[in-house]
């Protein structure tokens, strides 16, 4: 199985979750992790799975504004002009049978606070003509700049395991 994982992150904490998803996904194949702004400077490769995520921002995908203001609030870094809202418009069309899973960072407290970059990225996908492979899946951070909530990391390679097995299996048939 060949996996891509593109990625948008701000303070680290989508890097960190993209990775762990990465090394789960290595079980099973060969994985590329890009960030966003690389993913578009570098040829589409054909792949099987292509997972994608981002970090919520004001209840959604960030913007030049949001990613503007975490700018501010960091020393690594950040792209303004460009994330993953501006990559997901140029995606296009995959191949027939290639599949995608989204996943987004969001904080963890409130709860009932709404919005979800995974959500988004999930329905970009499916409007780009790629299969979800699981429903799209957020991981928490404490506050708005972090760290991750403990057990985060571990739960992101698990996700990346199962993804891996279910898309092995998947894939088997044809190899």
């Amino acid at each position: 199985m060949r996996a891509r994982i593109v990625y948008e992150s701000m303070f680290g904490n989508t890097r960190a979750i993209a990775e762990a998803i990465a090394d789960g996904l290595r079980d099973r194949g060969e994985v590329d992790v890009l960030d966003v702004v690389t993913a578009a400077e570098v040829p589409d490769a054909p792949v099987d799975l292509l997972v994608v995520g981002g970090p919520t921002h004001a209840f959604g995908l960030s913007r030049p504004r949001t990613r503007g203001d975490a700018a501010t609030k960091t020393d690594s870094p950040v792209s303004v002009d460009f994330g993953m809202r501006e990559w997901l418009d140029g995606v296009s069309m995959p191949p027939r049978g290639t599949r995608a899973a989204a996943f987004g960072t969001k904080a963890a407290t409130p709860r009932w606070l709404p919005g979800s970059a995974a959500r988004g990225v999930g329905r970009r996908l499916r409007r780009s003509g790629y299969e979800l492979a699981d429903a799209p899946v957020d991981f928490f951070v404490g506050g708005l700049e972090g760290p991750l909530v403990a057990g985060e990391v571990e739960r992101a390679r698990a996700w990346g395991r199962r993804l891996a097995q279910q898309e092995s299996a998947r894939l088997s048939p044809r190899q």
